[in-house]
């Protein structure tokens, strides 16, 4: 199929999402509760070191994330990263990456709603979790059916409260380092505590990369925006730029922040309870601080939601237009959305949000799938674009990706070793054990379908 085909495909969508929403809409995809929460996980593991860890994880997203982009500005498809794996690595890689896709999107979802049910639960106690999860979920959805140009703004506003509370973390934390309010913190626990910067040695700041990766997936998602951007030439490579730089400085500041006001054996755990942006702010003497970050991480669950039931709805309308999914996923109501791809979706969240309030057990398989899922599509991003190479010649692109392939190469080695790193350690195992059934379910999945599709008397 030629390349514009895929274009005419999936076309119809409403281009009404400004620059500054999708600048605003990709910053609230990549900080989330990876940041407000995870972090805590990650500096246990590394310590201080853990601003490597971080580095690493960047690294590989802006790799990935500028060689999407290439991509995006030829291709603004709403299948975005999915249609080009179809596109140049075969029907089966753009079956399998959407899928995948769509499936961790839901599964994302899903825990983001237990979350925000308990975050409530914090202001209105002995509620049950289930009544703030669905009534969440189902806020979302709704504002998913809305023309896309109302969800992009009350995607910017949420991400607003985000962005504001990490910039006021990081003006009351860098006040008190340097003594400009109180006395001095100073950097005495960045580097003077028994074991100085690296702790727990390299081992430690590697597997804190697992857990900084995994706050960063997110970012991919303002490229997914492409076919309803009002002018994605110019809007998704202005919008990556600013981004990749306000996420390294939102997540590396913040967490450098972090170890030199509290010592990382406080700060950090491996099963956190508390955010240490929380545990920040209260030993600050900031009033009401655990209100506040409760306020703040409960909208950035929210915000979460919002961006990936977007996304997710795409990939299964995508699915549509292609032929791999029910046709009626792909029709469009009067406002140019995907009214039936967005509410399957949200019977998906309600669904995945079920088994995690049933068994913790099958909670930690779903997040496997999601973990694995996450590798296995920045790893499909990263070797489309090495064959998208190949059949564009670099002066013809508007936006170029520096250093390649050898950034392209070194990306897919780092995402490769973390995958090793996740089947050999105990903590992540189930990525691997639950992402490689998933893949092999959704590989012969691919082939039944086709097999029903050509054995039909109806064009899919």
């Amino acid at each position: 199929m030629e390349e514009q085909a895929y274009l005419d495909r999936e076309a119809g969508l409403e281009r009404g999402l400004s620059k500054a929403q999708i600048i605003m809409i990709g910053l609230g995809g990549a900080i989330g509760t990876g940041l407000f929460m995870g972090s805590g996980i990650a500096i246990g593991y590394a310590g201080p070191g853990v601003l490597v860890s971080y580095m690493i994880a960047a690294l590989i997203a802006v790799i990935m994330v500028f060689s999407l982009s290439e991509m995006a500005v030829v291709h603004p498809t709403a299948g975005s990263f999915g249609t080009y794996a179809e596109i140049y690595l075969g029907p089966l890689a753009g079956f399998v990456v959407r899928y995948t896709y769509w499936i961790q999107q839901v599964l994302l979802i899903g825990s983001e709603a237990v979350a925000v049910g308990i975050y409530m639960g914090w202001w209105f106690p002995g509620t049950p979790v289930w009544m703030w999860a669905l009534g969440s979920a189902l806020t979302v959805v709704w504002v998913n059916t809305r023309a896309v140009h109302n969800f992009g703004s009350v995607e910017y506003w949420l991400t607003v409260v985000k962005v504001s509370a990490i910039v006021a973390f990081i003006i009351v934390g860098l006040s008190r380092i340097f003594g400009i309010v109180g006395d001095p913190v100073g950097l005495h626990n960045v580097t003077g505590l028994a074991g100085g910067f690296l702790p727990n040695g390299f081992s430690g700041v590697w597997l804190a990369v697992l857990m900084a990766l995994f706050s960063f997936m997110g970012i991919e998602f303002v490229v997914g925006t492409a076919s309803e951007a009002k002018d994605p030439k110019t809007a998704i490579p202005a919008a990556l730029r600013t981004m990749a730089a306000r996420l390294f400085l939102f997540y590396i500041l913040a967490l450098f922040i972090i170890i030199a006001f509290l010592p990382w054996t406080q700060s950090g755990a491996k099963v956190v309870t508390e955010s240490p942006f929380v545990k920040m702010f209260a030993s600050a003497g900031i009033p009401y601080a655990a209100g506040i970050m409760n306020f703040v991480v409960a909208s950035a669950a929210l915000s979460a939601m919002n961006t990936s039931i977007y996304l997710g709805a795409r990939m299964l309308f995508s699915l549509a237009r292609g032929g791999y999914a029910p046709r009626k996923l792909g029709e469009l109501n009067a406002r140019h959305v995907p009214m039936r791809a967005t509410i399957v979706t949200g019977v998906g969240i309600l669904a995945a949000a079920s088994l995690s309030i049933l068994t913790p057990l099958a909670y930690n398989y779903l997040f496997g799938i999601v973990l694995f899922g996450g590798l296995l599509v920045w790893s499909a991003i990263l070797i489309s674009h090495l064959r998208f190479r190949r059949k564009h010649r670099t002066a013809d692109l508007p936006v170029r990706m520096p250093f390649f392939p050898y950034a392209q190469i070194l990306g897919l080695v780092l995402l490769g070793a973390i995958t090793v790193t996740m089947a050999l350690d105990a903590d992540w195992q189930v990525a691997v054990f639950a992402g490689v059934p998933w893949l092999v379910a959704i590989v012969i999945a691919y082939f039944v379908w086709r097999r029903v599709a050509r054995g039909s008397a109806s064009p899919l």
